[in-house]
Formats: structure tokens, sequence, C-alpha cells
């Protein structure tokens, strides 16, 4: 029976408990999502959102992706906590360190990927997650990089100039209403890589919230040109649902009188 996919869907596929063992020494939590029959055509592994205000592997955009596009693009999907970080899975060992020690947690996920021969491998960065892409993801084993509202707190432009010399493919998409980098400002930004395309969202905020759909288009469209888009917003199959309530302390108002911290060179006398 054809059924409309929800935000709460979870389409069939093979998903593991995983962990990702960093340089120095610590264990992270994950899960990896991939095609139930068939090999996935290319990898996603997603950089989640400040952990100090909320984000985590589960965030909403990863966990959508997660849960529908090994089924609708046949892609595989990597999710982790980086150091510190906690959800449902469980907690990543270590504690935040301002996008400095992550590098070692990016590591540990590009290594997983390649060690497992999982196809294509793309970085997908969130907020956070995308100034450590551009800080720790420029790796010979990555295929390209995709940024989902890029404040480019933590990143440099000693980073963006990296990836400009390498020339692998940097795609931006930017909410119009973005709290921290809007489209203009973005494009001007972003001129550093040349490669690097910039997308503005008509109407999307930071979080995405009411956008998701339209981010994964977005994905699929650049790291799976021969899937179609817009991908299907229902599903002929068996489709289960996840727990909608798990996550109701972290809330943009759970977070609005915590301060975002600043790249640790900033607090350095």
């Amino acid at each position: 029976m054809t059924a409309a996919i929800r935000a709460n869907s979870i389409l069939p596929a093979h998903r593991e408990d995983i962990e990702l063992h960093t340089a120095d020494g610590l264990r992270l939590v994950g899960e990896l999502a991939r095609p139930l029959d068939r090999d996935p055509v290319a990898t996603l592994v997603c950089l989640h959102p400040l952990p100090t205000h909320g984000g985590m592997m589960d965030s909403h955009v990863f966990r959508k992706a997660a849960w529908r596009l090994p089924a609708l693009a046949g892609l595989a999907v990597l999710r982790f906590n980086t150091r510190g970080t906690s959800s449902v899975r469980g907690t990543s060992e270590g504690t935040f360190s301002g996008a400095v020690d992550e590098k070692y947690d990016v590591a540990a996920a590009i290594e997983y990927a390649e060690f497992h021969d999982l196809p294509d491998i793309w970085l997908v960065g969130w907020s956070f997650g995308t100034d450590l892409t551009l800080m720790h993801g420029l790796d010979p084993g990555i295929s390209g990089a995709i940024l989902l509202s890029p404040p480019l707190r933590f990143s440099g432009p000693e980073h963006l100039a990296a990836w400009a010399a390498d020339g692998k493919p940097v795609t931006a998409l930017v909410p119009e209403f973005d709290d921290y980098l809007r489209p203009a400002e973005a494009v001007e930004r972003f001129q550093a890589i040349p490669q690097a395309e910039v997308v503005g969202v008509p109407g999307a905020k930071h979080l995405w919230v009411g956008d998701a759909e339209k981010v994964l288009d977005e994905i699929v469209r650049r790291v799976a040109p021969g899937v179609p888009v817009p991908l299907p917003r229902e599903w002929d199959g068996p489709m289960e649902s996840g727990d909608m309530n798990a996550y109701a302390d972290r809330t943009v108002a759970a977070f609005s009188d915590v301060p975002v911290p600043k790249p640790l060179a900033q607090d350095t006398p």
C-alpha cells in the first residue's frame, strides 16, 4: 500500500551500529545505513551541528537522510557522534574540543568508510559540521563536500585556500534567513574557492525545519546524479515509524541562553 513519507518514516535499509576509533584513542559511536537490495552508489559521511547546542548524529536532516536515502537513492549514510556527544545511540568518548581535536573524529570516519570499501565518499557537514569539513575533511579519499548552513565560524581563510588548491567540488546550501551567513555574503566568502557552488534556499532557516526534503534532493542531485529528483514523497512498501519524542530537550529554545563557543584561537591572549 502506498503511503506518504512523513518526518518519522523509516524506509527499509540494512542498518548497523558501528564504532569509530580515533588516532588519539577514543571510541565514537555511530550507525551505517546501506541499501537493502543493492550496493550503494555513493556514501555520505555526516558531520553534525554544534554539540554544545544540541547537535548530534540524530539531528533531523541527518536522521531523515539515514532513514530515507538508502531506499530512495541507493546511498550509504554514515552518522556518528563526535567526541563527547550523546544521542539515543550512546555517548562518544572524550570532550568537545572547539573543532581542534575533532580532526581525529573526521579522520576516523573517513578511514572507516575507506576500510569498508564504501564507494564515492562525500562529506556532508551541517553548521559546526561544515567547519569540521573545511578544516579537517580535505582527504584524498573523499570525492567532495556539501555544506549545510555554513557559518564559517571556526574555519579560516587558510582552509578555504586549501580546498581551492585541491579542486574537489564544494556545494554550500545557504538558507535565505540563516542566523549566521546568508546567501549574498556566502557568495562573497566562498569566492575564495573558485569551484564552490553556493545555492541560496528561499524561505529556509539555519535548522532547515520544514525544508529537509529540499536539502535531501540537493544532496542527491550532486552525489548521485543518476537518481531522479525530487525524490518520491510516497513509498509503496514496508515502512516503520521512528520516535519523534526522543529529543524534546534538544530544541532551539532549550539552548537560547547558552553562549555559542568561539574558536579557541580567539580566546587566547
